[in-house]
């Protein structure tokens, strides 16, 4: 054994071969600066046992200047510059940093293996590369498994020749480990390019996409990105989107990408046939795409009327009634390209069509003709009565047993809720002559079936509208606002996911009309704000395009009227200061101060006040007095809320001040929390 320096360790550290390693180390041991298994030659401590340190971590410089990242130099931590709360991941390998990293100052972090694989990559050290060289195919682009298949300087799927290794588990291709450091390019005539960390997270200025790893082509003092393949472009590009080839076009100055209609900096391609000059990306433009916002607005409409929008590069615009994009709202340059449909009169920006890829699927050309979707059929099963002005007076409705009938006195029926959105009754109604059953009249003409496509079924990606159908089960949970209730509900045929009609009806307008505004609000997609409603961040949000008024999408649901046993009137939703004196700025429920900014619910008569969220509790949507028959109880339960009084519940003897349920049998003094009392029957 040969006794060294120290290399940062507070004993003495020995040099072991491979043999000596077998023979101090009866087992698998890992190197305590990467954290990798330790092969020979390695160096052991003397006085700690377990202590062993690959070579070339041992050796490893306190400070590297890296040939990839030459502004600062990367120093050697023991452990990671964050707090507990923050994951330290590696800037080339993407994995997780834990313990002996190299770090700058600019928020770059590196393993130590990294950081050294990096440098012999810039220093051509590459017998230090070559530790296994071959033609192997579980490494070649066919394989999907991860990193393992992935080049680690372009990031791109890994070619049959590469560079990798087995130990060190970095794999690269042979072309990118023999990278020029330094190219000169037309388009950027000023300073040659070098190869280097993308530190900076810059774009790059040839396909505009932002690569978070591997390596790119940049220059530091005019702020520029280059990708590895965009540093080489291809000078003739083919698509089948495109019936000519693109023709590649060295540009230093800014241009305008017919395709998209957004700017384009130092390459462009070219078609001399149409006259047209596009991005690298726009070539590949899928020309036909199914946007779930335009089954949003046509939802009732057969899908081969309405459920494409087309990419071109021209539009002349008496064809349009409006050329706002339906989904930023603002106009449409139709000089330039972009995605419409003339029948609906529909128009995006190509940037806001693809913007997310979960709200489009391609439409091949082959599938054009496919089957156009079922209209919906309207909820009510038969009309047995009509009036005058043939309006049904007297129905057989899918989700209720017995006839409805209509009516608009409001007075004789009290405080009434309707039993499909749970809301207070108003205008027209449907009630039922023999139960405490109502409808509004809007609620009673749902149809049966609807196409809902702001829905993937848990994270798939948008895959075309999915029928979601009318049911009335006891209980469920909105799948947007996420409250609980026990009224009608549209469910989705594929995966079980419940909508709530307030919701649903919200999602399936253009344009929102509130009570208290002028101005109808928007659906903006992409939106980071403060609810200008409750003050709670959003990052999408119903928007007034000319008042500084976003609204969450509770907020927009928010019932205008609603009954709390604070009052013995009904409550308004008020959008404005009712007085401008702060010791009046408190709510009458939980008696805490209210932000005079932010929406309350309002008696005027009694001058009660309170927030939103203090009337809207977790069970405002469940209608007390129904039936709970869900479990393996003998007994049909009731929802109740006791005022009067507090009875103990059963199953924690707290007292039921809440939303419980309560045994319908005769005699049968059952009656428990719901939270308490659903837990209980779901074990029963």
């Amino acid at each position: 054994m040969e006794e060294l320096k120290n290399y940062g360790h507070q004993h003495p550290l020995l040099m072991l071969n491979g043999e000596q390693l077998l023979g101090n180390a009866n087992r698998v041991v890992d190197c305590s600066r990467c954290g990798e298994k330790v092969s020979a030659p390695c160096f052991s401590c003397v006085e700690c046992s377990g202590f062993y340190l690959h070579k070339t971590c041992a050796e490893a410089p306190l400070e590297l200047n890296h040939p990839f990242h030459r502004h600062h130099p990367l120093l050697l931590l023991q452990t990671p510059p964050y707090t507990s709360y923050t994951r330290c991941v590696c800037d080339f390998c993407d994995e997780t940093c834990e313990k002996f990293i190299y770090h700058c100052s600019c928020g770059l972090d590196f393993h130590i293996k990294c950081a050294l694989f990096t440098f012999n990559i810039a220093e051509r050290n590459l017998k230090e590369l070559e530790h296994v060289a071959l033609e192997d195919p579980s490494f070649s682009s066919k394989n999907n498994g991860g990193n393992l298949g992935k080049c680690f300087a372009c990031w791109k799927p890994l070619a049959m020749y590469t560079y990798f290794s087995l130990d060190c588990r970095f794999n690269l291709h042979k072309k990118c480990a023999e990278l020029p450091l330094k190219m000169d390019r037309l388009f950027h005539r000023k300073h040659p390019l070098v190869l280097q960390f993308n530190s900076e997270r810059r774009a790059c200025k040839v396909c505009q996409v932002t690569q978070q790893r591997g390596f790119v082509y940049g220059c530091s003092p005019c702020e520029l990105a280059i990708h590895i393949d965009c540093a080489s472009p291809l000078p003739v590009i083919e698509d089948k989107s495109h019936q000519h080839p693109f023709t590649l076009f060295w540009r230093q100055i800014p241009f305008i990408c017919d395709a998209c209609g957004t700017e384009g900096h130092h390459v462009a391609y070219t078609c001399g046939t149409c006259s047209i000059m596009v991005h690298k990306k726009c070539i590949s433009l899928p020309r036909i795409i199914q946007h779930f916002t335009i089954i949003l607005l046509f939802h009732t409409l057969p899908r081969n009327n309405v459920h494409r929008v087309f990419h071109t590069y021209f539009i002349r615009k008496e064809y349009f009634e409006s050329l706002n994009c339906i989904w930023c709202h603002e106009v449409v340059d139709t000089e330039h390209g972009s995605y419409f449909c003339a029948d609906c009169n529909v128009i995006f920006h190509v940037n806001c069509a693809l913007h997310e890829k979960e709200c489009y699927c391609i439409v091949s050309q082959e599938n054009e003709d496919d089957k156009s979707l079922d209209i919906p059929v309207n909820s009510i099963t038969k009309v047995l009565e009509t009036n005058d002005a043939e309006e049904a007076t007297l129905i057989e409705h899918c989700e209720h047993k017995h006839y409805l009938m209509l009516s608009d006195k409001i007075s004789e029926h009290g405080d009434k809720c309707c039993d499909g959105c749970l809301l207070l009754i108003s205008a027209k109604f449907y009630h039922c002559l023999r139960s405490d059953f109502f409808l509004h009249k809007s609620c009673t003409e749902l149809p049966k079936k609807k196409l809902f496509s702001k829905h993937s079924c848990y994270g798939k990606p948008f895959s075309g509208p999915k029928p979601f159908i009318l049911t009335s089960d006891c209980m469920f949970k909105c799948g947007v606002c996420e409250y609980l209730s026990n009224g009608f509900s549209y469910k989705c045929n594929e995966c079980g996911e419940a909508v709530c009609l307030r919701c649903l009806d919200l999602c399936l307008q253009d344009a929102v009309k509130i009570p208290g505004h002028k101005h109808p609000l928007l659906f903006y997609y992409d939106y980071e704000e403060l609810c200008s409603a409750c003050g709670r961040d959003i990052i999408r949000a119903y928007r007034c395009k000319d008042c500084n008024l976003h609204l969450c999408n509770l907020c927009a649901t928010r019932p205008t009227r609603v009954r709390n046993k604070c009052d013995e009137h009904i409550l308004a939703l008020t959008y404005d200061k009712v007085n401008d004196y702060a010791n009046y700025h408190y709510c009458d429920i939980c008696e805490k101060e209210r932000d005079p900014k932010h929406w309350f619910y309002h008696c005027e008569t009694c001058d009660t006040s309170v927030h939103m969220d203090c009337v809207l509790g977790k069970y405002s949507f469940i209608k007390l007095g129904s039936t709970y028959n869900e479990g393996n109880h003998e007994h049909p339960f009731t929802f109740v809320k006791k005022i009067h009084y507090y009875p103990e519940c059963v199953e924690c003897s707290e007292s039921c001040e809440d939303l419980s349920l309560e045994c319908a049998e005769p005699g049968c003094h059952y009656i428990a929390h719901w939270e308490c009392g659903k837990s209980a029957i779901d074990e029963y």
